[in-house]
């Protein structure tokens, strides 16, 4: 899957699944979503299990950082990396 469209589909997931849809359409690709919050320790475990069983990426554990999912291009970039990896 190319990177954009991974993004995106990244993007619609946490707006439908964490932001109520994104009323305000505040949510893009470089937003910090561990500083506004929206990525917590449940959330993120959420997230995760929709790369694996959506996308089809499994997110080895040492992967699981705030580097890697501070923003939805860090974690498109991940999946991608991991995906071609795989």
């Amino acid at each position: 899957m190319p990177k954009d469209e991974l993004t995106q589909r990244l993007i619609s997931f946490i707006r439908k699944r964490f932001l109520d849809g994104d009323p305000k359409n505040e949510l893009d690709a470089s937003t910090p979503l561990l500083e506004w919050g929206v990525l917590d320790s449940l959330n993120t475990a959420v997230l995760i299990n929709f790369i694996r069983d959506d996308l089809g990426v499994t997110i080895p554990a040492q992967h699981i950082s705030g580097r890697n999912f501070g923003c939805v291009n860090g974690i498109s970039t991940l999946v991608a990396e991991l995906s071609e990896a795989a």
